[in-house]
């Protein structure tokens, strides 16, 4: 097989994640303190693809280029394709070439590299991961024909957001495709939701007599559209941390798996892994729990938390309660006035300031 390309996706305009996607792109929120897309950028360049073409949108396009750059940070070349509608139009910078297809907000534990070997092995027209899921009505969802135990059946059919899925199997989001899927997709029909789905343009290639194999994944996806599902990547990102002091720690202890990046301060402070405290923190009389990511320059104190998100710059102070599965964006202020202990939730967005009284 010729030398693969990647396609990654990272024009959504991320409504779940609202407001924090009000002033950045989803793509780029954090978890364990690296912007999600980074994940899918390495995992192609670790399964050896030299080429990536990043698809933006107008409004998030020019800060995913800026963190992103031209993919030399991580041993590629990306190339930054702007429009709405990826397939078919992407051929363009792909030409005839087999490419991985990686939607940008996705994280896959253990990678793609075991996958792409397998299919330059087999050669399939197309490879479509797929994994069990609680409520398949919310996914593309795949039926496959019976099979000898043991053995995966060929894909038969496949349905965007069944009301009656007849499967649990999900689609992940990370395909293989030969250049046929550029016909497929140029054979379809919007759907009624006015886009071109990725679910038809396989179903095109299925229909067509073409070989599409199905791969179920044996680790963690995450979809990490929504708060919860940031927090739960998080957690898990986290779960694999590697202890690592490189900050100063005075009066304090960290237990377990803990990360202090260099430059970040600890006064009078706990943190109990897995957990990651980023360059240049300040934290001073504060507790900091299992699964919390603290960005660079965040400044807490007198506040306990855990299972959070704080993004660069955030600021927590004498919260006098405990803060648990949030999400902070940038440059977010949050403070209170009295001393009565409660315990917060929150999801703000970039550059606010909260005071409670």
């Amino acid at each position: 097989m010729e030398s693969l390309k990647g396609l990654i996706l990272s024009g959504g305009k991320g409504t779940r994640l609202r407001p924090i996607t009000h002033t950045s792109a989803k793509q780029l929120v954090p978890v364990a303190n690296k912007p999600v897309l980074f994940y899918g950028i390495e995992a192609m360049a670790e399964a050896g693809i030299e080429e990536v073409g990043i698809i933006i949108a107008p409004d998030t396009g020019p800060e995913i280029e800026a963190e992103a750059g031209d993919g030399s940070r991580f041993g590629l070349r990306i190339t930054y394709i702007l429009q709405d509608e990826p397939l078919g139009l992407a051929h363009a910078v792909l030409g005839d070439s087999p490419f991985v297809m990686y939607l940008g907000d996705n994280l896959l534990q253990g990678g793609i590299s075991d996958l792409v070997a397998a299919f330059r092995e087999h050669k399939p027209d197309a490879l479509i991961l797929l994994t069990p899921v609680p409520d398949p009505e919310n996914y593309g969802v795949a039926e496959l024909a019976p099979a000898a135990p043991g053995e995966i059946g060929r894909v038969v059919r496949l349905v965007e957001k069944p009301s009656q899925p007849a499967t649990d199997l999900a689609l992940v989001g990370v395909y293989m495709f030969t250049a046929g899927v550029h016909d497929a997709a140029r054979a379809i029909d919007p759907s009624p939701r006015g886009e071109l789905e990725i679910t038809d343009a396989i179903q095109h290639l299925v229909d067509s007599g073409r070989r599409v194999e199905p791969h179920v994944v044996r680790g963690w996806w995450k979809d990490t559209g929504r708060l919860e599902d940031m927090l739960e990547a998080n957690r898990l990102i986290l779960d694999n941390l590697h202890t690592r002091i490189e900050g100063e720690l005075i009066d304090s202890q960290v237990d377990g798996r803990v990360v202090i990046e260099p430059g970040a301060r600890l006064e009078r402070t706990t943190v109990r892994g897995p957990a990651i405290v980023g360059a240049d923190a300040r934290l001073t009389d504060c507790y900091v729990g299992p699964y919390t990511a603290i960005g660079e320059r965040c400044v807490i104190s007198g506040a306990e938390l855990e299972h959070s998100i704080l993004l660069a710059g955030a600021s927590v102070c004498d919260l006098d309660g405990r803060m648990e599965s949030s999400l902070l964006g940038r440059n977010v202020t949050i403070r209170r006035g009295d001393r009565q202990p409660r315990a917060y939730r929150f999801m703000v967005g970039d550059n606010s300031d909260i005071s409670i009284l």
